[in-house]
C-alpha cells in the first residue's frame, strides 16, 4: 500500500531531522508513529470499558495501600 502525505518545506525538514536522529527511514518514522498513535488509543479505549464494567459491577475498589501491604506479605 503506498500513501502520499503532502508535507511543508518546514515539517519536510522536521521530518527528515527526526528520522536521522533515530537512525530510521521517513517511512520508518511514519509508520512508527503512526502505529504507536493506534496503539495508545486503542489502549485507552480498553482501559476505558474496563472502567465503565468496573463501575457498572458495583464492586468496591481496594485503596492502593491495601494492596502493597497484601503484595509485600
Amino acid at each position: 500500500m503506498s500513501i502520499e502525505i503532502k508535507l511543508t518545506k518546514k515539517e519536510k525538514k522536521l521530518v527528515k531531522s527526526y528520522a536521522r536522529l533515530h537512525a530510521v527511514t521517513v517511512e520508518q518514522a511514519f509508520k512508527r508513529a503512526l502505529f504507536e498513535l493506534i496503539e495508545d488509543e486503542y489502549d485507552a479505549a480498553v482501559a476505558d470499558l474496563a472502567h465503565d464494567e468496573f463501575v457498572a459491577s458495583g464492586e468496591e475498589a481496594i485503596p492502593i495501600d491495601e494492596v502493597w501491604k497484601e503484595l509485600d506479605a
